[in-house]
């Protein structure tokens, strides 16, 4: 299986590091053949511009059929996404994009897709759905709820102005035993097959509750 790409914005999607855009990162990782991109704007409502930044991205890396995976997620859209060969899970709200999987079976069907060769990529919102858990806010307390588990972490992003305190509060809510690592504006992170956490750009941070207590832990960006 390849790597999972979690980045906190859009910003690493048309960054470049000494002239090589990011997203040959994920390029690399594709096998021959005009490759497939699909885009699930679950979390944001399928709106268009967001789309369009998408394809705007994958054109960087010689990525040109790109395809929008609906939320109502029709037999056309069911076909679209089995057939990708890269899939971006949009920013937005965690809860709206988990409802659509849950309720039209998309997130069994990314699940598989992944575990046949696809690379996936969260954005945001996204990329906290690849994570363990998610949330909605309630009586401006978290509620938790599983997500999709293909990163074995509660993933949150670009909430270090307020020290992470949804994340430590997920991490540390019973029965416990969770951890979870933040990814801050700009930033990104590399999930391995193997388990291997490789920030990109910027420094996550990692979560470990013990007992009442949470350490953290700095993950500094490597240099390939």
């Amino acid at each position: 299986m390849h790597p999972i790409f979690l980045l906190a914005d859009s910003q690493l999607l048309f960054w470049t590091e000494c002239g090589r855009p990011f997203l040959e990162r994920v390029r690399e990782c594709l096998g021959g053949g005009p490759p497939v991109a699909a885009y699930v704007g679950a979390s944001n409502s399928d709106r268009p511009e967001f789309f369009s930044i998408f394809q705007a991205a994958m054109e960087q890396v010689g990525i040109r059929d790109c395809r929008m995976i609906r939320s109502e997620y029709g037999p056309h859209d069911r076909a679209s996404l089995l057939a990708a060969d890269v899939v971006l899970l949009a920013g937005g709200d965690v809860a709206r994009g988990w409802g659509v999987m849950e309720r039209t079976g998309m997130g069994a069907d990314l699940v598989a897709r992944y575990r046949s060769g696809a690379v996936l990529m969260g954005i945001s919102a996204g990329a906290v759905l690849l994570g363990q858990k998610g949330w909605a806010e309630e009586e401006g307390e978290p509620r938790p709820f599983d997500t999709l588990g293909l990163v074995p972490l509660v993933v949150d992003a670009h909430d270090e102005a307020r020290g992470w305190d949804r994340l430590r509060w997920v991490v540390q809510a019973p029965p416990g035993g969770l951890e979870g690592v933040g990814i801050p504006t700009g930033g990104g992170l590399v999930y391995g097959p193997g388990g291997g956490l490789h920030s990109v750009r910027r420094p996550a941070t990692r979560f470990s509750a013990k007992g009442a207590q949470v350490q953290t832990t700095l993950l500094a960006p490597s240099d390939d």
